[in-house]
């Protein structure tokens, strides 16, 4: 057979079915291109519906190169050809897979495919960090995906060497049924238009859900697959809610995840004659006017969170792409509507479903769930889907609740999981991985390849009865050679080894590169059996393989009983990031835990620095950073601070303490004091009192928004708890002086 006839094959059953298939071209590339023109010119694939997604326009049609694959998300194309002879990027393609209609090919050219897993190309020269080379990368991942190729209906394989065809991927599939009409639903208070633009009846019911926005303190929960159509839903309710006269916030972590939800509610304000202004025409609208005073807009993530203009109603679309803490924010809003994807290339909806679901029952909401199960773009059952999710593990998930629900740390087994482990056993790959995505709010396709292929990278695992119950993904870093730390000292960024980059070209340490390290990526404990000592385990273990490197380390999002995690298991920080994740809105912390007298002199050395900048730090980058947040990091600093004050500041501070004397006449020396404390807790202080040191003595408040912040009754009341505060820290930390200034005021002097 042809690869023209066999294409054509492929198109007639995929049509009559409107599901898709996959046609893999495998072979050197330019056999590839040229079985893609006849591919092309044979088969009834309108050139204004094929996207060609690589480095060469070679076809008359759209060309995207690989890194904007992602421009792909929310497109339909009756054909996409992904040319992966460079690179095979698995984001990439995860991100253009789903924009392949339903009775569409999704074409892969590919090296020939027993030789592909062996090439080493431009993705695993990203997986080569130093000081490893590309050569030490290997080729799991395509070995992999490889098999999946060979293993799952729907998907030909033509070898564009010989000519031949080595699978013609027909299923041979049932006649579709037609589908049954979206009924307009008795009662609505949306319009008519809203309902009688749904493509489906479980796009209908999301946005008869999606009604009960229009009543105070309601939360609403919509979960699907990718392919659902619960991003229009959204747009169709926003544009229904601002028809109503509300101020409608649509929320996503970058605008490209709602552009979908702006498209439709843009058609429905227009359909119903009241598109009155903001972005009316182009490709990208961002602001829609209603004709009553409504309004629908975008902000990203981190800006949403704050609910700029008080928003009458809220949308979050993808939510599960971003972590709980910034989820939590939007609590605050009256009306919300968190809208996601459960198995994404994002990864995270387990996440979602998990840690934030709690959070959400507990808050003052009354929350309703809607579940969009029916594919728009193409039928139930597509075999390109079943694919997709099996080769990118977009549905991996943790082991089911009650094979693990009784486990404890004591009876659980560390185990080393090697690439060779995961491939030979497909149930553990998925358990692992399902963890890992449930413990970051942005787990890709990129990271299982990764997880398979890097060779920095360890798996580090407590399993029972074969069921992974906590993992932990951990990187090698450092032991740099010299010109390389030079290098990254001069502002050259270093892959792979984020504490020595931030140690050496932030923190100004040229010797950072110097020790071997290994930071902990990722950890994750089984959600049925969390707080039960999972975590603290798996690191004891892992503490006790790696004894001769010189660290462990970590970085991540600061939050205070993360923080208070890492402290408890031997981390201490060495540095708070002066800018704030663009995606989860937090300040990042990094901390370290010494294994060595290397390991342990580089802590020191960071820790003493990291307490004698950090007073200035907070009065100017940090000056909006949470004072929990500051405390909890601060109180895991591993040193003790110097209180160098002379003789003339311990009487300024003695005497706002315990006289007449101003904190605002001489700032400095209360702020000295205030590190010291917060950092060796000695003195005895309430968590209101630390607050209050952190947010004016160490960020700079004004005294007005302190109060209000501390629900003190006055700034006059706040100036008076501040001196009350720094009275335990004359106690602890002063000197003769200081004492004496005390005894003064004691004697009623």
């Amino acid at each position: 057979m042809s690869v023209d006839s066999l294409a054509r094959s492929l198109r007639v059953e995929a049509r009559g079915s409107d599901a898709r298939r996959l046609l893999v071209l495998a072979g050197e590339r330019e056999r590839c291109y040229d079985a893609l023109e006849r591919v092309v010119d044979g088969v009834d694939l309108p050139l204004s519906r094929t996207t060609l997604v690589g480095p060469d326009d070679r076809l008359q049609c759209e060309h995207l190169p690989l890194q904007r694959a992602g421009d792909l998300l929310g497109e339909t194309r009756d054909a996409v050809a992904v040319d992966c002879h460079d690179e095979l990027r698995p984001n990439a393609v995860g991100r253009v897979v789903g924009a392949v209609d339903g009775g569409g090919l999704f074409v892969l050219l590919t090296p020939p495919l027993d030789e592909w897993p062996e090439r080493r190309d431009g993705f695993d020269e990203g997986l080569a960090v130093p000081p490893f080379a590309v050569g030490d990368v290997t080729g799991n991942f395509r070995r992999r995906f490889v098999r999946t190729l060979r293993e799952h209906r729907g998907v030909a394989v033509y070898d564009a060497d010989s000519g031949t065809v080595e699978r013609d991927g027909l299923t041979d599939p049932a006649p579709r049924l037609p589908a049954e009409p979206v009924a307009v639903p008795d009662g609505r208070q949306f319009p008519r238009a809203a309902y009688e633009a749904c493509l489906t009846a479980d796009q209908a019911d999301a946005v008869r859900t999606f009604e009960r926005l229009r009543d105070p303190g309601q939360a609403v929960v919509a979960e699907a697959d990718r392919g659902r159509g619960k991003s229009s839903a959204a747009g169709l309710a926003a544009a229904s809610l601002a028809l109503a006269g509300d101020d409608v916030l649509i929320a996503a972590r970058q605008y490209r995840s709602a552009r979908e939800a702006f498209l439709r509610a843009r058609e429905l304000l227009a359909a119903e004659g009241a598109l009155a202004g903001g972005d009316e025409d182009g490709p990208n609208p961002q602001l829609l006017d209603a004709a009553d005073g409504g309004r629908v807009r975008f902000a990203g993530a981190t800006e949403a969170a704050s609910l700029p203009d008080d928003p009458d109603v809220v949308f979050v679309d993808e939510a599960a792409a971003l972590p709980v803490s910034l989820l939590e924010s939007f609590l605050a809003a009256d009306r919300v509507a968190f809208v996601t994807t459960v198995h994404g290339y994002e990864g995270a909806g387990r996440g979602f479903s998990v840690r934030f679901r709690d959070r959400l029952a507990e808050s003052d909401h009354e929350v309703t769930d809607v579940r969009l199960a029916d594919p728009i773009r193409y039928a139930g059952g597509d075999p390109v889907e079943v694919w997709a999710f099996r080769a990118l593990l977009l549905d991996a998930r943790p082991a089911v609740d009650p094979v693990v629900a009784d486990a404890t740390p004591e009876d659980a087994t560390y185990r080393r999981l090697t690439p060779d482990d995961l491939l030979a056993d497909e149930r553990l790959l998925r358990e692992a991985f399902g963890l890992l995505v449930l413990a970051h709010y942005r787990t890709e396709p990129n990271d299982l390849a990764r997880l398979l292929d890097a060779p920095n990278l360890e798996v580090r695992a407590l399993c029972r009865n074969g069921h992974v119950v906590s993992v932990a993904l951990l990187a090698r870093e450092g032991n740099l050679p010299a010109d390389l730390r030079r290098e990254m000292y001069d502002g050259a960024r270093v892959k792979g080894n984020m504490v020595p980059d931030v140690l050496t070209s932030q923190l100004r340490d040229e010797a950072a590169g110097v020790p071997a390290g290994l930071r902990v990526v990722r950890i994750a404990t089984h959600h049925a059996v969390r707080s039960r000592g999972f975590g603290s385990r798996l690191l004891d273990a892992v503490r006790g393989e790696f004894d001769d490197l010189d660290y462990l380390s970590v970085g991540y999002g600061a939050q205070p009983g993360l923080v208070d995690f890492w402290r408890e298991n031997g981390f201490s920080a060495v540095h708070l990031s002066t800018t704030r994740n663009d995606a989860s809105g937090e300040y990042s912390a990094v901390m370290l835990a010494p294994l060595s007298p290397a390991g342990r002199d580089l802590r020191d050395r960071h820790a003493r620095r990291f307490a004698g900048r950090i007073g200035g730090v907070l009065s100017d980058a940090l000056d909006d950073a949470d004072p929990d947040v500051v405390r909890a990091v601060l109180r895991s600093v591993e040193t003790t601070p110097e209180v160098d004050l002379t003789s003339y500041e311990w009487r300024v501070v003695a005497d706002a303490a315990f006289g007449p004397g101003l904190f605002d006449a001489s700032p400095s020396p209360f702020r000295r004091l205030a590190v010291a404390h917060l950092v060796d807790g000695e003195a005895d202080l309430t968590a209101r009192e630390e607050r209050l040191l952190v947010r004016r003595a160490l960020q700079a408040r004004d005294w007005s928004a302190v109060a209000e912040a501390l629900d003190y009754p006055s700034a006059r009341q706040c100036m008076r708890a501040l001196g009350d505060a720094y009275a335990p820290l004359v106690e602890t930390y002063g000197d003769e002086t200081a004492r004496e200034e005390r005894e003064r005021y004691a004697d009623g002097g």
